[in-house]
């Protein structure tokens, strides 16, 4: 069963472009007849799509449809918040959570703090393409590279509209969120506005969220970096406890 669940897992954090056989066979470690016939069974069942034409592989149908019967129990949101109002408090700034959708960030929550001035300019449900808000870029520098440069390519079209930015110029912020262990953008999905973010990832390493605090740039200076990504770091441990539970 844990096998079948590293299929799942690695399709899933590969939803949007899908992966080649050779690439599950290799990143869940199992022997290619060995990972051929569990894909064969589950195309079977329904609970994984092979795509004929690019010939990879897609969550399917009745996966799909128990994931959606399981959201029901397991609200990301819910038990996330507890952690994101606690950075809110502890920083004193607007903190926000964000999920991925396809290529884009979603805001699922947004917690005001007490500091006179307040940044919360992306609203609950806001959206932007991956790496363009501080929550995004945590999420995409927590995947393969390969999906990286997926990713930046399908949505180069759309960055000119935050800040001019580029897909290069993209690929280095990420590499300086790999660098540095925190994601820090500023100026692009909202002027005048810096934030650093970290992401929530699951025991194999996946990305399932990111929490993001954001001040105006003035205020986000690199002394109060290192003041609250250690504040993020804390809170990201305790939204992973409530999701473990």
């Amino acid at each position: 069963m844990r096998r079948i669940a590293d299929i799942f897992r690695l399709i899933a954090a590969h939803r949007s472009s899908g992966l080649r056989f050779v690439d599950i066979a290799e990143r869940s470690h199992l022997e290619r007849p060995t990972a051929h016939r569990m894909l064969k069974a589950l195309v079977a069942e329904g609970m994984v799509f092979r795509d004929v034409a690019t010939k990879r592989y897609f969550l399917g149908p009745l996966l799909l449809e128990l994931g959606q019967a399981a959201s029901r129990q397991f609200n990301l949101r819910e038990l996330c918040t507890p952690a994101l109002r606690r950075l809110a408090e502890l920083t004193g700034d607007t903190s926000f959570l964000f999920v991925r959708d396809g290529n884009d960030a979603v805001c699922i929550e947004r917690i005001q703090g007490t500091y006179p001035i307040q940044t919360p300019f992306v609203p609950v449900g806001g959206r932007h393409p991956l790496g363009v808000s501080a929550g995004g870029l945590a999420l995409l520098s927590a995947l393969p590279d390969d999906e990286i440069h997926e990713i930046v390519a399908a949505n180069e079209s759309r960055l000119a509209h935050y800040g001019a930015l580029t897909g290069e110029q993209l690929v280095k912020l990420v590499k300086g969120a790999q660098r540095r262990k925190y994601s820090l953008i500023g100026e692009k999905a909202v002027t005048g506005v810096t934030a650093v973010g970290l992401p929530i990832c699951n025991q194999t390493d996946i990305p399932i969220a990111a929490f993001a605090v954001a001040a105006t740039t003035g205020r986000m200076d690199a002394k109060r970096q290192k003041k609250i990504v250690p504040i993020l770091g804390q809170q990201v441990e305790e939204a992973l406890k409530m999701l473990q539970q």
